[in-house]
Order: C-alpha cells, then structure tokens, then sequence
C-alpha cells in the first residue's frame, strides 16, 4: 500500500469510527449523565476525523505533528469515556457495540502513537541545511 493509499484509508477509519460514535450516543438515555457522556463524547469522538484533515494540509512537520498529537488526545479522551459508559454498564443491550467502539478506539490510538513516533525519528534524522 502505498503511502496516498495509507493516508485515505487511515481518513476512512476516522470517519468510521466518527459515526460508529454518532449512532452510539444516539442510544444513551436521555437523563443527566447520558446527556453529558452523549455531548463529551460527541465532541471527542468527531475531533479526530476533523483534525486529520487539517493534518493533512499541514504548512511543516511540526505544525503535522502538532495536529496529529491533537487526533491522540481526543481519541483518548474518547477512549476513557467509553470505558465509564462500559463501566457504569448505561447501555446494557449494547455491550457489543460499546466493545467495537473501544477496541477501534484503542487501534486507532497505536496508529496515532507509532505516525507520530515516525514522523518525529524521520524530522530528527533529516540534515538541517545550512544556507551560509
């Protein structure tokens, strides 16, 4: 796979997991903590498909990295908060689903991790030119 190939597929996942998100807050109840988690995880959830695109436009590898490491933050928050739901057990009937969430919530966190791993190695092992 090449490298355009790489980078779309990894967009396609976000979006995925974006509405595998979406149609799980749809499910929490309508009370006071499943309002909030709903919101929380709305926002977090959605952030890193929208953050990756403004990756992929990024004006230096810095600027790259900063935004992939925004992607990593959300997906963790959206990790933790899936985990509560999980663990407060709000959505009996949907255990299954809270667990798919989770477990891409969590591969979709390596693939975050070991980008922005590369990128900093590759940033670092670069030459600095010197223009004198």
């Amino acid at each position: 796979m090449d490298r355009k190939e790489s980078i779309e597929k990894l967009e396609k996942r976000l979006i995925d997991f974006s509405v595998m998100i979406l149609n799980l807050t749809e499910k929490l109840p309508d009370s006071r903590v499943g309002r909030y988690l709903s919101e929380q995880l709305i926002r977090s959830g959605i952030s890193p498909a929208l953050n990756y695109g403004e990756a992929r436009s990024a004006e230096s590898a810095g600027d790259f990295i900063h935004k992939m490491k925004i992607c990593l933050k959300e997906l963790r928050e959206t990790y933790i908060s899936l985990n509560i739901i999980q663990a407060k057990n709000i959505l009996k009937s949907e255990q299954s689903i809270i667990q798919q969430s989770v477990n891409e919530c969590n591969e979709l966190i390596a693939v975050f991790v070991k980008s922005i791993q590369t990128v900093e190695k590759n940033r670092k092992s670069k030459p600095v030119k010197n223009n004198s």
